[in-house]
């Protein structure tokens, strides 16, 4: 059966104007909006993850309680009534979902962002929580829950062998195991409603993926096969409740991942393609486990009704507004959903739906928005762009203009402004329509904010993806470099007023940008961004083993060969250091598994050693981004000081946006104004 849990916690355009007039800077008073403030911005929403119990008695959510992000709940008709159902104390509990044992949560959580996370369980009746992985430095992942066994619950853990989760069945009311699949060298496993193992995926040599089906003896036999050219373009989403249907998201032989129905005898049915891009999220009956409709994302997301029955509920969703509507959450009878509305200029509201009869429209019940005060606060559209490459791709992106850039809303800047390239991390993940608190922020301050889909990004076909393969520093930057020089054409800005940022592969694209063309930007702010490709791949953790093949050494390069190696090293930031002429704000927090604190280190020591000026925030507590509200406030702080300072943007002073957070500088200060002064009253408080 197919599920859906919440763990954590997606032709060109038409030719502007080139306008050649001066740049506005980005402070200028002219057509300012009302300046919002980084905590209206930042702060923990007021509640958000909303979730309804499978009996539908209870609705939950994620909320502050004291500061720190606890799941609450309520009875589904009484919500004034809710109570907070976690009490965690430190980066809060954000990836939850509900058991089909009644009045039983399941929620994930790690210990300061070091991502071994661990599974609970929790009775909402008596407050009793259970550890359902209580072993010392494993990574815990929910694999499976079902209607047919509420009782329990499938766990991969990996305290057996550091890189291979073994699956087993969980009893939610004592917490004993069962295994039931030893991992010998998979990188997952596929099971049913019945919680019987039926695939499992081994990584090949070749970098493609082996699917193996257990038989009835036990024995695992070859199945089907997944070229590394579909790697990150095909998988089986899921059986029906009855096992006799597999559905596929599948690219083989064609371009883009379309949606497939396979039956107990082999043969598959085409369910629903988009020829721009692949099929993105699916709505699924809970108790049969049939795919009821489907997405596709290009500019926007569009649903498309594969059960006649559910037609008449995706219109009325559709009527809600010029936003994006989604299903987060079902009871059992599939008759109440949760759904999601955002757009642009409207952070997440929650609405309950309940369906109506015979398939015929149902009723929408306001719940609550996730940022209330956020309402009638000026934010600004969002505007779908198709970008060309200079080798012919179509880079799909999104811009978001200032009111001094765009006065009459209509999209095409009128006057250009200082611009913030904002590149999304991955990078096999991909920017989309809809509501950011960053993007809201910046062009708040006065900038314009191009965000682009660059190769590699996920949703557009494998052609488009696997044209990133070994293009670190390469064409996957040409294409940023590209969008930039669209935007200076289209008036958005003036070459001479870009900054870059990002997160992740956003932060390693960041110091790209400033050590290998540092005439482009104006400065860069790097939020634990790689520096060194060679020690990143080498210092993934254990479990990262599995996906090493296929991902990282076909796609990157291949640090165990000397040319491989050699490529790599050539695309690393560190090994151009003294490229680097323009101001940097480096992130970083202490406890990241996937890009450690050595990368930003080093590259920090190393521009030290070259007196080249870098300011560099280091949170003693946070993992691979910053979780703790206190530190995403400090940080912004800083950044926004730091943009303004470089960009000429509006500046709300750091005030007391310290406080509370771990943040520590080890270098730099003078490099934010504002900051020196800042830390003399500062004492840095860390919370795991």
């Amino acid at each position: 059966m197919l599920m859906k849990i919440t763990l954590f916690s997606a032709g060109l355009a038409t030719a502007l104007a080139f306008l050649p007039a001066q740049v506005v800077p980005a402070s200028s008073p002219e057509a300012a909006p009302t300046l919002i403030s980084r905590d209206l911005l930042f702060s923990n929403p007021e509640r958000t993850n909303v979730s309804i119990s499978p009996d539908g008695k209870y609705l939950s959510w994620v909320a502050p309680l004291d500061g720190v992000l606890n799941v609450w709940v309520a009875p589904a008709g009484e919500l004034d009534k809710a109570k907070p159902a976690t009490h965690d104390k430190a980066r809060g509990i954000t990836g939850y979902t509900w058991a089909y044992k009644p009045g039983t949560l399941l929620y994930v959580r790690d210990s300061g962002g070091d991502e071994n996370y661990h599974v609970f369980a929790l009775d909402i009746v008596t407050g009793s929580e259970r550890d359902l992985s209580p072993y010392p430095k494993i990574r815990a992942s929910i694999g499976n829950i079902s209607p047919r066994h509420p009782e329990s619950v499938m766990i991969g853990m990996n305290d057996r062998d550091a890189k291979y989760h073994d699956l087993y069945r969980v009893d939610l009311g004592s917490g004993e195991r069962a295994l039931v699949q030893k991992n010998e060298g998979f990188s997952g496993f596929l099971t049913d409603e019945d919680y019987r193992v039926r695939l499992g995926y081994k990584p090949a040599a070749d970098g493609s993926r082996e699917i193996l089906a257990l038989g009835e003896n036990g024995q695992w036999s070859p199945w089907d096969r997944i070229p590394v050219e579909d790697g990150l373009t095909t998988r089986a989403l899921g059986y029906t409740a009855d096992g006799q249907t597999l559905y596929w998201l599948d690219s083989r032989g064609r371009d883009t991942g379309a949606l497939f129905a396979q039956s107990a005898d082999g043969k598959r049915r085409l369910l629903l393609e988009n020829p721009k891009a692949d099929i993105a999220g699916t709505l699924t009956d809970p108790t049969s486990g049939r795919i009821l409709a489907a997405s596709a994302n290009y500019l926007r997301e569009e649903w498309t009704a594969i059960d006649p029955q559910v037609a008449a509920d995706l219109a009325t969703l559709k009527k809600m507004g010029p936003g994006e509507a989604s299903v987060q959450s079902q009871t059992l009878d599939n008759r109440s959903w949760i759904v999601l509305y955002s757009a642009p200029e409207t952070p997440s509201v929650y609405y309950r739906y309940d369906r109506g009869e015979h398939g015929g429209p149902g009723k929408l019940s306001k719940l609550f928005s996730s940022r209330p005060k956020m309402e009638g606060l000026p934010l600004a559209p969002m505007w779908p762009q198709e970008i060309r490459s200079r080798d012919g791709l179509t880079l799909v992106s999104y811009l978001t203009l200032p009111p001094q850039a765009d006065a009459d809303g209509d999209g095409k800047p009128e006057r250009p402004v200082p611009m913030v390239l904002n590149v999304h991390g991955g990078p096999w993940a991909r920017d989309s329509y809809g509501y950011a608190g960053t993007t809201q922020w910046l062009a708040n301050r006065g900038y314009a904010v191009l965000n682009v889909n660059y190769r590699g990004s996920t949703g557009f076909g494998k052609d488009f993806l696997n044209r990133a393969d070994g293009e670190f520093a390469g064409k996957m930057h040409d294409d940023l470099i590209d969008a930039v020089a669209w935007a200076v054409k289209q008036g958005v800005t003036t070459k001479d007023q870009v900054a870059i940022m990002g997160g992740s592969y956003g932060g390693y694209a960041t110091l790209v940008g400033l050590s290998f063309t540092p005439d482009t930007f104006k400065c860069g702010v790097d939020i634990v961004g790689p520096s060194s490709l060679v020690t990143l791949i080498e210092s993934f953790p254990a479990y990262a083993a599995p996906t090493l093949e296929a991902t990282w050494y076909k796609r990157v390069g291949d640090p165990r060969t000397e040319s491989g190696r050699k490529h790599l090293l050539e695309r690393s930031p560190i090994g151009r250091v003294d490229k680097i002429s323009k101001p940097l704000l480096v992130g970083q927090g202490a406890n990241d598994p996937r890009v450690t604190q050595a990368e930003s280190d080093n590259l920090v020591a190393a521009m030290n050693q070259r007196k080249i000026p870098v300011s560099y925030a280091l949170f003693a507590d946070e993992g691979h981004g910053f979780a703790r509200p206190e530190n995403r406030k400090a940080f912004n702080a800083l950044t926004e000081g730091f943009l303004g300072k470089c960009l000429g943007g509006r500046v709300e002073p750091i005030g007391q946006d310290l406080q509370g957070s771990s943040l520590s500088v080890p270098h730099g200060a003078d490099g934010v104004p504002g900051l020196t002064e800042a830390l003399k009253t500062h004492k840095a408080q860390s919370k795991k």
